[in-house]
C-alpha cells in the first residue's frame, strides 16, 4: 500500500514504523530541521521499556500536493494543529484520511472535509496508545505492546475498515474498534487536560507534582467534575469503568497516579500549552452549557494559567 504519515513527531515516527515493518510504501510529511533528520538519519525510535533502537529509512515530503494520491492518510497532529492541515487535506485527491490524536471538534472536521473535499473524503478518528519524546533527533517511544489505536467512525462501521485490516495485517499493532469515538475523544480529555495542567504547571519536574498534595487531590477532583459534565450534556462515559473509578475512589486513583509519576519514564511525557489551551477552550464551551459546578476544574486552570503568563 502507499500510505503518508502526516507528521513525525512521537505519534507518527512509531506508526511510520509500524507501517514501514509491515512492508508498505510509506511517505512521512515532514518540515525544517525534523525533514532534515529523516532525511539523514532515518526514523530512528529508540524503544524505552522494549530497550532497543530502531532506524526506518523512509521518504519524505514538506507538502501534500492536490494530485499527490494515498491509499490512506493518517494525519498525527496535536489538537492545536489539525485547524491549519483541514484545507490541505480537503484539497487533495486522496479519499481515505484517519486523524489521529486529541480531538474535541470530530464533527466539525468531518464536515469541513466532507463539503470542501476536491474528491469524496471518508474520514475517521483514532487515538494511538503511545507516548514519548523527541531528543537529538531520535524518538523516545513509550508503549506498551506493539501499540495500537482506538479508531472510529461518526457514520457507524469505518467504511474502509478492509484498508486498515490490510494495512496493519502483518503487524502485531492492534485497531481497537470504538462506535463512539466522539464520546471517547471527549471522555480522554477529561483525564489529559486537569492531568497536564498540573505537569506543565510544574515544568515537567515529577517530583514537585507528587509532593504537590493539594493540586494532586484537585486533579483527581476535576476529572470526576469533567464527567459529570459530559454525563449531564447526554455523552456516554465511555469507558464506564474509567469513569466509574475516578469518581467513586478518588484517593486509590490518586495513590496510583503517584506511583506513576515517579517512575523515571513519566519525565518522558510531552505536552504543550498549547495543545492544552486549545482542549481546554473547547471543554469551557461544553462546561458553559451545563449546570455541573466545576471548582476544582476552575482553581486548576487559574492557576496553571498564571503560571504560564
Amino acid at each position: 500500500m502507499n500510505i503518508l504519515v502526516y507528521g513525525a513527531g512521537v505519534q507518527g515516527s512509531y506508526l511510520a514504523h509500524v507501517l514501514i515493518q509491515g512492508g508498505h510504501h510509506v511517505t512521512v510529511l515532514a518540515r525544517g530541521k525534523r525533514a532534515e533528520e529523516l532525511e539523514e538519519e532515518g526514523v530512528v525510535i529508540r524503544h524505552y521499556l522494549q530497550a532497543k533502537t530502531t532506524t526506518d529509512y523512509v521518504r519524505v515530503i514538506r507538502s501534500l500536493e492536490p494530485n499527490d494520491t494515498y491509499d490512506l492518510i493518517f494525519v498525527m497532529m496535536k489538537y492545536s494543529d489539525f485547524g491549519a492541515v483541514l484545507p490541505i487535506l480537503a484539497d487533495n485527491d486522496s479519499r481515505h484520511v484517519i486523524l489521529v490524536g486529541n480531538n474535541m471538534d470530530t464533527y466539525a472536521m468531518h464536515d469541513f472535509l466532507s463539503t470542501h473535499g476536491r474528491s469524496p473524503k471518508q474520514v475517521a478518528f483514532g487515538f494511538q496508545t503511545t507516548a514519548g519524546t523527541r531528543k537529538d533527533g531520535r524518538v523516545i517511544c513509550i508503549r506498551g505492546g506493539h501499540g495500537e489505536m482506538v479508531i472510529g467512525s461518526l457514520e457507524g462501521p469505518i467504511p474502509f475498515r478492509t484498508l486498515l485490516e490490510q494495512a496493519f495485517s502483518r503487524t502485531k499493532y492492534k485497531l481497537n474498534d470504538q462506535d463512539q469515538i466522539d464520546a471517547w475523544l471527549k471522555n480522554h480529555m477529561v483525564l489529559v487536560v486537569p492531568m497536564n495542567m498540573v505537569i506543565l504547571y510544574h515544568q515537567f519536574q515529577m517530583k514537585k507534582v507528587v509532593r504537590d498534595k493539594k493540586r494532586m487531590r484537585q486533579f483527581v477532583a476535576a476529572m470526576g467534575e469533567g464527567f459529570r459534565v459530559l454525563d449531564s450534556l447526554g455523552y456516554p462515559l465511555t469507558p464506564a469503568v474509567q469513569a466509574a473509578w475516578i469518581t467513586r475512589y478518588p484517593r486509590l486513583i490518586r495513590r496510583a497516579l503517584k506511583l506513576f509519576f515517579m517512575l523515571p519514564f513519566s519525565r518522558l511525557i510531552d505536552g504543550t500549552n498549547a495543545e492544552l489551551s486549545a482542549l481546554n477552550d473547547s471543554f469551557t464551551e461544553l462546561r458553559a452549557r451545563s449546570e455541573i459546578p466545576t471548582p476544582n476544574w476552575d482553581e486548576l486552570e487559574a492557576a496553571w494559567k498564571d503560571k504560564i503568563v
